[in-house]
């Protein structure tokens, strides 16, 4: 159906030309899933943009072929000699080959409605009354799993998740039955369940229409589950393609094995790394400061201890004139320790509570009731109850990690100016302390200090995230927060970012709470998870305990959601069911909250807890 041949294409750049694509060649047969893997500028966008007539205004085709066999017409033509504003390559567009985005609010319009979105490619490509389009599209919705599809006509993107979003442009690419799907990373920002639902609803589209997809994602678990065919690109190049069988079992490329040793794996043995494809390597200077526990007066006491933290956010209904609110439980009854010089995970879906939780115990949101006591070692610190002077004080003590590298950095200051401005804050040294100090800060995360004069537009995602860690720790603080600090990374990224974290904890003596909806991620670096739903800790157990034997319905329907890199272990795209795993009423008893006054946590054993029904016994779990 598809058949790129030699294809090179260059940016314009200030007038000299970049390659930006070199050589490319690969076919995409009728029905077939290919799918397109390699690293964030590898060209696998290029190569989807160049297929759809949609590569920037500087951006030339310099020399191959891009043969497109039509199964409506039954015409074959060279996509790369054609016009883009062509008629014929706007009917090709969209019609014969659609495209799914990577990142869906920012891929759809914010200003009309996912109806409207919907039915404009087929008012574009079909010839069809606005009644019938909008009966079309609607029936579109409820096939890509809308639960009220004729309310979803009427709604803007903001008021969809982030799932029903990428549902919403799943159903835009759909709606005229194109021959051919580009998914472009269509799962790489969805929690791990969303995922697997995502890729559950492409394959049952793909059998019903006998659409063929090309495949474009860095994560080798999605490319073990769909794919048939493979095909590696580094730096604008094929490195290696064929059979999904042959290349997962067989790699002959050295950056296809690099990239297969940067995934984390649920069976790495106790003290094994991962192995990024290039490593980074760090350095403690004589300013840092290092947190040995043998040196503090009561280093056995928990690190942080938070007990019953609840908020509830009180939300206006309808329109801004109505008065009508409703109330959501965004925490609910969280209790846990941090052990000092532990890695604390928490894991669960978007809008389980994780990220409120986190700004609650930083002071950044006021919860309505709880207890969070900090422990420094000598005496304990009532955070709820500091203000003013000590509350600046305290946050010496602990910092966060963002989860966004591109949006936690302010494009106006350098780096230097962002690695000095907590020193500046919290009044620490003069000049040249805070210039020795951001020198040392940029050694320590692997990354050469004469970039302190750029800006963050130079810098690739990796790197402005590991700013983002050098920041965090220029106050030399005890326990760092880290909000899914690797999920907008590529993979042989988000290995070095890993053992960087684990580098630093077990040099300066760190405590972290690691937050994740990437289990993999979850399982390589933390000692203790507790498993988070509708906001409250569903589980907690040591690491090994809680994959070994995980109790809780949500936190089984979790585990068995992860695409595994490995052909042993596919993905059980039966029994994926619609949302019943996170929605605690149709949890069984004794786990459900429906009709229930009270839960509480069971205790298992060897620190694994479950929270079930209160009076509850053993017998009842294993009914």
């Amino acid at each position: 159906m598809l058949e790129v041949n030699n294809l090179a294409v260059d940016f314009d750049l200030q007038g000299s030309p970049v390659p930006a694509l070199k050589d490319v060649s690969f076919k995409v047969n009728q029905g077939e899933t290919v799918a397109l893997v390699g690293e964030s500028g590898s060209g696998k966008s290029v190569t989807s943009q160049a297929i759809m007539g949609i590569l920037p205004r500087n951006a030339t085709i310099r020399a191959g072929e891009i043969l497109f066999n039509s199964p409506e017409t039954g015409q074959r033509v060279d996509i790369a000699q054609l016009d883009p504003e062509s008629p014929q390559m706007r009917q090709i567009r969209g019609g014969s080959i659609s495209i799914i985005f990577q990142e869906p609010m920012t891929s759809l319009s914010p200003v009309h409605t996912i109806g409207d979105q919907i039915s404009e490619a087929l008012f574009l490509h079909r010839d069809a009354s606005r009644e019938e389009g909008m009966k079309l599209t609607e029936a579109m919705l409820q096939q890509v799993g809308f639960a009220e599809p004729s309310r979803a006509l009427n709604m803007f993107p903001f008021e969809l998740s982030g799932g029903l979003r990428q549902r919403a442009m799943i159903a835009m690419a759909m709606i005229c039955h194109p021959s051919l799907m580009i998914a472009d990373e269509p799962t790489t920002a969805l929690d791990v369940t969303i995922q697997a639902r995502i890729l559950k609803l492409i394959r049952e589209l793909q059998a019903e229409l006998g659409m063929a997809l090309l495949l474009i994602t860095h994560d080798l678990g999605v490319v073990a589950n769909m794919a048939e065919q493979v095909v590696v690109m580094y730096h604008g190049r094929v490195m290696e393609a064929g059979p999904l069988k042959h290349l997962f079992e067989n790699p002959q490329h050295e950056y296809l094995k690099a990239l297969m040793h940067a995934v984390p794996r649920f069976d790495l043995k106790p003290g094994e790394r991962l192995v990024p494809v290039r490593e980074i390597h760090s350095e403690t200077g004589a300013l840092i400061d290092k947190h040995p526990s043998d040196q503090l007066p009561n280093a056995s006491e928990p690190h942080l201890r938070v007990k019953d933290l609840s908020k509830t956010y009180h939300l206006h209904g309808g329109n801004w004139s109505s008065s009508k609110t409703r109330q959501l439980l965004a925490v609910d009854q969280v209790s846990f320790e941090v052990e000092r010089g532990e890695c604390f995970g928490v894991v669960g879906e978007s809008g389980c509570g994780k990220t409120t939780l986190s700004k609650i115990i930083m002071r950044a949101i006021t919860p309505d009731q709880g207890d969070i006591i900090y422990h420094d070692g000598r005496q304990a610190i009532d955070v709820r109850a500091l203000d003013g002077d000590d509350l600046l004080a305290f946050r010496r003590n602990m910092q966060f990690i963002f989860q966004d590298p591109y949006s936690a950095l302010n494009p106006r200051m350098t780096v230097f100016d962002i690695l000095r401005e907590p020193l500046v804050v919290h009044d620490k040294g003069d000049m040249d302390y805070q210039r020795e100090m951001a020198t040392e800060l940029m050694r320590l995360v692997g990354m050469d200090p004469r970039f302190l004069n750029r800006y963050p537009h130079s810098f690739s995602g990796g790197q402005r995230q590991r700013i983002g860690i050098a920041r965090a720790l220029a106050l030399q603080p005890a326990l760092i927060i880290c909000d899914e600090p690797v999920s907008a990374l590529d993979v042989s990224i988000q290995a070095q970012v890993l053992n960087l974290l684990k580098d630093l904890q077990q040099e300066l003596g760190l405590t972290y709470i690691f937050i994740s909806h990437n289990l993999a991620v979850i399982h390589y670096i933390a000692n203790r998870i507790a498993v988070m739903c509708r906001g409250r800790i569903v589980e907690l157990a040591p690491r090994d305990r809680l994959f070994e034997n995980p109790v809780h319905p949500y936190t089984q329907a979790l585990l068995s959601a992860v695409p595994h890199p490995e052909l042993s272990q596919p993905l059980s795209f039966e029994a994926i069911t619609e949302s019943a795993a996170s929605e605690p009423a149709l949890w069984q008893f004794p786990f459900t909250i429906a009709g229930i006054e009270k839960t509480d946590f069971m205790d298992l054993g060897d620190g694994h807890f479950v929270r079930v029904a209160v009076g509850s016994k053993p017998s009842d779990l294993a009914a």
